[in-house]
């Protein structure tokens, strides 16, 4: 057998007494106690959803403000013409461009978080869908992505807004802020977050919609977060 490391160890001395799945205030807590590497860890959410991707009535996608925040500096690209290109770098966006970026893309360029566009050069960026769709990074109209208020989408990618999207075996995998973040601000993070997936509930989901929760740190295990329970909670 295995020998555990060190901290390892730590992780299952500190959840030997704790009662999982805990509720959504006892999980943030837990979920800073074992995080413990040497760097402000991620702190992320898994939500498991009763709902088939492969039928279209049933695609979970959106978009959410995090009232504290992600904890990271969020790289933005916004393609657009030369008339709003100032506009963009005056709210913050690190890349502003078209026909330049396009082409990088199409190379292989990809180390931005966020791809805002305007609804005029969609015809161009859509030639990208093969690179950015896998990545999650196409814009989209229902994600605010697609845009002519580049400013105002910039300012809300920078503040907190971040997008999500169910995945072929039907889970959501996002940040929702960092191990520096209080209890009280990892929890409003997820709450928040929480609230627009059961918003979102698809009409073709039959059963229990959100099956299962985790929080996670970086390098340390997942908390189990009672998902019924914290789904009345927000009603």
């Amino acid at each position: 057998m295995a020998k555990k490391g060190k901290r390892s160890r730590k992780h299952s001395e500190l959840l030997a007494d704790v009662e999982l799945p805990a509720a959504l205030e006892v999980a943030s807590d837990l979920v800073k106690k074992v995080a413990t590497a040497k760097f402000d860890e991620s702190i992320d959410i898994d939500v498991v959803l009763g709902v088939d991707p492969r039928h279209a009535d049933q695609m979970v996608r959106g978009s959410v403000s995090l009232p504290h925040g992600t904890g990271r500096t969020v790289r933005v690209l916004v393609l657009t013409n030369e008339g709003q290109q100032q506009e963009a770098r005056d709210a913050g966006a690190e890349h502003v461009g078209l026909e330049d970026y396009v082409e990088k893309i199409k190379a292989g360029w990809t180390d931005v978080d966020v791809v805002i566009a305007t609804p005029d050069v969609m015809g161009q960026v859509g030639q990208l869908g093969r690179i950015l769709g896998p990545r999650g990074l196409m814009p989209n109209p229902k994600t605010g992505t697609v845009t002519r208020d580049v400013a105002s989408a910039v300012a809300a990618v920078r503040a907190g807004k971040i997008d999500f999207r169910v995945d072929r075996f039907g889970i959501i995998h996002t940040s929702i802020g960092r191990a520096s973040f209080t209890t009280e601000q990892l929890t409003d993070n997820a709450r928040a977050f929480l609230k627009e997936i059961v918003r979102l509930r698809p009409a073709g989901s039959k059963g229990m919609y959100v099956r299962s929760i985790t929080i996670s740190p970086t390098m340390g295990p997942g908390i189990q977060v009672d998902p019924l329970g914290t789904v009345l909670a927000l009603r």
